[in-house]
């Protein structure tokens, strides 16, 4: 499979996967001319998705998902509840939806993609786990926190999109309001560098190839610091990447 994470943090989600013939675009958080610039430039072509599969309601993950539909003619894959409550960010007029299950899997020819419900604050969020019978890549941000079921995911994976969002110490001291700092840190949340390194650590096992670090926070996190976190938790055992908030990845291939 081949990933791409074509934008990562508050400013703007989407991740392109691909497995043989079928590619799927996950979040539609960043104009439609960015994401399919950025994909081009690897020779993807994104019209030619199967689908666009959303995670949650929150903006930096669905604003332009209206564009995606209309410009590229994606089939929209969204919960009902997730739509109705994404509906505030006036997406426009939208053909053809098709709602799925939180917890439920979707099918595109040989590619499966289980959804996992999170206790992120959304609506009705999930993560993704997309499985083409050989490998397996997680796609685990906005997670709220390290719930029940996460490890075992992670240790079924050969690749995983990781959310890494901040550093304590960085929020607890930072600009942010208390309010705030407590919605980021808090069970609905997100996972610091902390968490999602132990996670990594408790349950990886030897057949993931590689982790990409996602959604840092502009504020509270950096990329260096992402990493460093990571590796004194982790050591050299696992091959490292981050996700950028401003450009895309390289393809991430396993």
């Amino acid at each position: 499979m081949r990933v791409i994470a074509v934008q990562s943090g508050s400013n703007g989600n989407c991740i392109h996967v691909a497995s043989g013939e079928v590619s799927l675009v996950f979040d539609a958080g960043l104009p439609g001319k960015h994401a399919r610039g950025r994909l081009a430039r690897y020779g993807v072509d994104i019209t030619r998705a199967a689908g666009l599969v959303i995670s949650h309601d929150h903006s930096d993950h669905v604003r332009c998902a209206g564009v995606y539909q209309r410009l590229f003619g994606l089939p929209l894959h969204v919960t009902a509840r997730t739509w109705a409550a994404a509906q505030r960010h006036r997406l426009g007029k939208v053909g053809d939806i098709r709602p799925f299950a939180a917890g439920t899997s979707l099918r595109f020819g040989h590619v499966t993609v289980e959804t996992i419900p999170t206790p992120h604050d959304a609506a009705d969020g999930v993560a993704f786990v997309v499985d083409d019978g050989r490998r397996r890549v997680g796609i685990l941000t906005d997670l709220g926190h390290a719930f029940a079921g996460l490890g075992e995911a992670i240790a079924s994976l050969d690749a995983v999109v990781l959310e890494s969002n901040y550093d304590p110490d960085m929020l607890e001291w930072g600009s942010y309001p208390e309010f705030l700092k407590a919605r980021i840190s808090g069970p609905h949340g997100h996972l610091s560098n902390l968490e999602a390194a132990g996670l990594l650590d408790r349950f990886a096992r030897p057949r993931l190839k590689w982790a990409c670090l996602a959604h840092l926070s502009e504020d509270n996190n950096r990329p260096a610091l992402a990493l460093e976190t990571h590796r004194g938790i982790l050591g050299e055992s696992l091959e490292l990447r981050v996700a950028g908030r401003y450009d895309a990845t390289d393809v991430m291939e396993v």
